[in-house]
């Protein structure tokens, strides 16, 4: 049993800033990747940034300089620092977390809830 929950969205202003978390718990023996995805309404799912368990990361392109992702392996939790956001960064944002579960010989991915990012013009 895995459980991943996300807090820390909300509405802002354009260029104010949040800081989503989410946190995974329960029958977990690694964790791998984590990462963040976003949705807005009537598009499809993208990446926003990943951060492997070396710390390397991957942004996309239009939140290079403004997003920052981290993790704390001793809370297995992956955070999202979001700065000078802009309208078009409004979105439900997931967290996803690849990991390894006690008794399974490969890595699934797990999705959180979603939390609702609002940027306000």
């Amino acid at each position: 049993q895995v459980q991943l929950v996300e807090a820390g969205g909300g509405l802002v202003q354009a260029g104010g800033s949040l800081r989503l978390s989410c946190a995974a718990s329960g029958s977990i023996f690694s964790i791998n990747a984590m990462g963040w995805y976003r949705q807005a309404p009537g598009k499809q799912r993208e990446l926003v940034a990943t951060i492997t368990s070396g710390g390397s990361t991957v942004y996309a392109e239009s939140v290079k300089g403004r997003f920052t992702i981290s993790r704390d392996n001793a809370k297995s939790t992956v955070y999202l620092q979001m700065n000078s956001l802009k309208p078009e960064d409004t979105a439900v944002y997931y967290c996803n977390v690849g990991l390894d579960t006690v008794g399974a010989y490969r890595s699934a991915n797990y999705w959180g809830q979603g939390t609702q990012v609002t940027v306000s013009s």
